[in-house]
């Protein structure tokens, strides 16, 4: 990530003892180098393969976004039942808020590659614009989570009690949900305003987030202790709620009798296949920037990091690159596990099931006949 910057001769004042004219930069060069690996001196800049893949990530993210928003938008507007509406309005904002997660810290992050980073020294500082890029982590960060259980709860509510459901889940309420949750991210992520925390540059200086490696205090450990506890908390609940929702759908699939009428059962399904979609995207993106995040805190407050501080900041930029991919591939969740595609991928399993048993089946008749054509001629 980091490279050697430009070298020129207003850099020679600096080694008096091995150079003092412009023209011997072959040995200020080797003398710079030599510093370099002795810590001494550093000096920054972005690769370019770097702000490739930034540019990329964030060219798939928007598109994806888009499309998928689209085809909610669509899909929301030609919907008469209640309960999938309802479903639609919560994926729909779910959407909205993944897209702009994705632009607006990405934009941030882009900027931080084109103009060098920060360097190391300035980690531990903070300005408007590394608050702004936190603050918009840990909002964007929270507000999935906290839409993903909202619409868990929401199914297993639909799936497990109709009635009761359908009296308490309206579209005014489902809107008020919506704006708590906003509401409950931006105060999370405005704690520090309040010197409830803090936000920090982080290796290698092209991103901000809770100060969680170096001059920890007490607050700093709550902070995160917060935003790591919610966002389990969210998953765990999702995980719960899912996992009610499949269970009472399988078992109603079982005790369905042949011939009777299931069509209104088979948005559920769509419905719980998409949450589940949605809860495992989150789990494996968003688990390990939460886990490492309090273990770091916790073993930088209590002085135990040591020697093992270069190994969490290289697990921190993992947790913060899985967590980027969860606003890429939530859309895809709705792309792929709709109806529609999902009775595509079914019939297909089926008629690929049944040319084998049909293959089988002809094998079969093949053998008898050619047995008693044996006999005959014997």
């Amino acid at each position: 990530m980091l490279a050697l910057s430009h070298f020129n001769c207003s850099a020679i004042p600096l080694l008096p003892q091995i150079s003092n004219d412009c023209g011997e930069k072959v040995e200020a060069r080797v003398a710079v180098e030599e510093l370099t690996q002795y810590g001494n001196l550093t000096l920054l800049q972005p690769t370019t393969s770097g702000v490739i893949v930034v540019i990329l990530s964030m060219t798939l993210g928007i598109i994806s976004n888009i499309v998928a928003l689209f085809i909610l938008v669509n899909a929301y507007s030609l919907q008469r039942r209640r309960t999938k509406a309802t479903f639609l309005l919560f994926a729909t904002s779910l959407v909205v808020t993944d897209f702009i997660g994705h632009l607006v810290p990405g934009a941030l992050v882009l900027r931080l590659y084109l103009s060098g980073g920060v360097h190391p020294d300035d980690f531990n500082s903070s300005d408007s614009m590394c608050e702004f890029l936190g603050g918009s982590m840990v909002f964007f960060g929270l507000c999935p989570l906290f839409m993903g259980c909202a619409m868990a709860a929401e199914r297993c509510l639909g799936v497990t009690r109709p009635l009761l459901h359908s009296s308490l889940v309206t579209k005014t309420r489902t809107k008020i949900c919506l704006s708590v949750i906003w509401l409950a991210a931006l105060c999370v992520a405005l704690l520090p305003c309040l010197k409830l925390g803090s936000y920090t540059y982080q290796d290698p200086g092209t991103w901000c987030f809770i100060k969680v490696l170096s001059d920890t205090a007490e607050v700093d450990v709550a902070f995160m202790a917060l935003f790591s506890g919610l966002g389990l908390t969210s998953l765990t609940v999702s995980l719960v709620c899912n996992t009610i929702s499949g269970l009472k759908l399988v078992l109603t699939r079982l005790r369905r009798k042949p011939g009777s009428h299931h069509s209104a059962k088979s948005h559920d399904i769509e419905m719980v296949v998409q949450l589940v979609g949605i809860m495992v995207t989150s789990c494996i993106c968003w688990s390990p920037l939460l886990i490492f995040g309090l273990m770091s805190v916790i073993r930088s407050y209590t002085g135990s990091i040591g020697e093992d501080l270069s190994s969490y900041k290289t697990l921190m930029v993992l947790g913060v690159r899985l967590a980027t991919w969860n606003q890429i591939l939530d859309p895809w969740v709705y792309i792929l596990l709709r109806r529609t595609v999902l009775r595509k991928i079914y019939l297909i399993t089926k008629c690929q099931a049944s040319l084998r048993t049909n293959t089988v089946g002809r094998w079969d008749q093949s053998f008898p006949s050619l047995k008693k054509n044996q006999v005959d001629e014997v």
